[in-house]
């Protein structure tokens, strides 16, 4: 596949996948369609739903190695979150424990449950934040040894949204468990870029975007839960099914657009038609290159990364987007000047760049960053 198979500006470099995704113009014209027919029989259309969802529900949770009772859809990753926080009763006094690298809007929601419930947010630093030298397993570490009697928590990445690194989910779930403490997983990027197998993690809430790297349109994504927390979901609005428990509680509320869940299970083949194996690795492939192409350049330090992911991270130089303000700043500028979208990352004493790569990015959109990014640095 190409760029011309997908619904993108082919004279920009997309280099920043790993943010909002692409949709195929195989999957675009299904999801199309799906509205279409929603909007010629309306009544029909939400008269059927409820058991249109269920069935494309089976088929995402089947190929996630997930339970289809224990996974509903939600619309992100976020809402994925507040869903498992909003159902864990905390008290005051109670700890939760979340690092500095996870994701903005989820620390955010994970500060407000406390801020609600009189909760305590432990922030972990993982070793090594300055330089990227640190692995899965110090992470883990990390977390473990920070658990108290008060912990009832853990709030984790399994693919961390800035630094592009792969924790040990399923050891950190297994060991968390142990201790009797609550695991709630950020997959935002995991769904489609990884094997993924929902029931060997063991998480007691799994929450992963399918609009990443499953080809699936926005907004779509996962919740899956453990058998001893499906009934203790509360759904953030109630609604005329919320008897019904979950996940259909989660699920069916009134006339939001549930055609991307209709659409994922397209998403899906379309991946196992191209071979997810040959995808995964050709990205991931590409993304390593991608890297060696920007540390070429004497400003820019590449991070220590984990081969089988689609992204990797380098450093800018010291001092540089150390603010969301200024990061944005940047990212302006390198799309105004370069005509190429990138990700740039806030990070403590220097901010960093992450590269994507997926099945429409070609060496020559590295290049063009490479060529000109010096200039703009200095």
């Amino acid at each position: 596949m190409d760029i011309e198979d997908f619904n993108l500006d082919p004279s920009i470099a997309h280099l920043n996948h790993g943010s909002f995704g692409a949709v195929p113009h195989r999957v675009r014209e299904r999801h199309e369609e799906l509205r279409r027919e929603a909007e010629r029989n309306p009544d029909l259309f939400f008269a059927t739903l409820p058991d249109r969802v269920a069935k494309a529900r089976t088929e995402v949770a089947e190929f996630l190695g997930g339970d289809p009772d224990g996974t509903a859809f939600v619309s992100n990753v976020t809402e994925g979150i507040a869903v498992a926080l909003h159902s864990i009763p905390l008290s005051p006094g109670d700890q939760i424990l979340l690092c500095d690298h996870a994701y903005g809007a989820v620390d955010i929601a994970v500060r407000h449950a406390a801020a609600r419930t009189g909760a305590e947010v432990v922030t972990i630093t993982l070793p090594g934040r300055a330089d990227g030298e640190w692995s899965g397993e110090d992470a883990a570490q990390a977390f473990l040894s920070a658990v108290t009697v008060r912990t009832k928590v853990a709030v984790f990445d399994h693919i961390t949204s800035p630094t592009a690194r792969l924790l040990p989910v399923e050891h950190m779930c297994r060991e968390f468990a142990a201790a009797g403490v609550t695991t709630v997983v950020d997959g935002a990027h995991a769904p489609g870029m990884l094997d993924l197998d929902l029931t060997r993690v063991g998480a007691d809430f799994y929450t992963g975007n399918l609009h990443k790297w499953l080809f699936t349109p926005h907004s779509a994504a996962v919740l899956a839960v453990s058998p001893a927390w499906r009934d203790r979901v509360v759904p953030l609005v109630p609604s005329f099914y919320l008897g019904d428990g979950f996940p259909r509680s989660l699920e069916i509320q009134g006339t939001r657009d549930h055609t991307p869940w209709l659409t994922a299970p397209y998403g899906i083949r379309l991946l196992t038609d191209l071979g997810a194996r040959h995808v995964r690795t050709r990205n991931a492939r590409l993304a390593a290159r991608a890297q060696e192409i920007l540390a070429d350049l004497p400003m820019l330090t590449p991070w220590r990364a984990d081969p089988e992911l689609s992204m990797r991270v380098l450093r800018l130089p010291e001092g540089m987007a150390t603010t969301y303000e200024e990061s944005l700043t940047l990212s302006t500028e390198i799309y105004r000047r370069l005509n190429t979208r990138t990700a740039i990352r806030p990070w403590p004493g220097a901010g960093l760049l992450r590269l994507s790569a997926q099945l429409y990015n070609r060496e020559k959109d590295y290049e063009r960053l490479a060529s000109g990014l010096s200039a703009i640095l200095s």
